[in-house]
């Protein structure tokens, strides 16, 4: 794809986000089988009925456009979820998977976050109102999610692993 211009970074970047997305709704069954914790268990789940949600917003973005959401890799997620699937092959004790488990997801928040702050910034510049309020509803979700993990892992993950 040539870049000519910001709408065209614009729709590369969502194109990038939308991959990324679909590659997590593949991954996220796998981690919550590996989960010892109900409340880690729970935790993803909800996060894959979210991001069910979210690509949903992304495809009426692309509607809006006029343009279809293929055509990019996410190589970023791709490389974060094949370090996700390496460290679920370790033998660990179940408390110690969980902490692994939270630590590999919040990898991908945080790259979702980033990528997410880029595109809303994209969309307000090149005017784009109501693509960048759906952009903005799902970076608030992504921080929310990437709090209810740190909050999770501190109150108790870790500190079961400690042991």
């Amino acid at each position: 794809m040539k870049l000519n211009n910001l709408n065209d970074l614009f729709i590369m970047e969502l194109k990038d986000l939308y991959n990324a997305e679909n590659q997590i709704m593949k991954a996220l069954p796998k981690m919550m089988e590996k989960c010892s914790s109900d409340m880690l268990r729970t935790a993803f789940e909800n996060h894959m009925r979210e991001t069910e949600t979210q690509i949903d917003r992304l495809e009426q973005i692309f509607k809006m456009l006029g343009e279809k959401p293929t055509g990019e890799k996410c190589e970023a997620m791709e490389g974060i979820i094949r370090e996700a699937q390496e460290m679920m092959k370790e033998k660990a004790e179940p408390h110690v998977m969980d902490a692994a488990l939270i630590a590999s997801a919040q990898r991908v928040e945080h790259y979702e976050i980033a990528g997410y702050g880029t595109v809303c910034a994209y969309a307000k510049q090149l005017g784009m109102t109501d693509a960048a309020r759906l952009l903005h509803m799902t970076l608030e979700e992504e921080k929310k999610t990437d709090i209810k993990l740190t909050d999770l892992a501190e109150r108790t993950i870790n500190v079961q692993a400690e042991r």
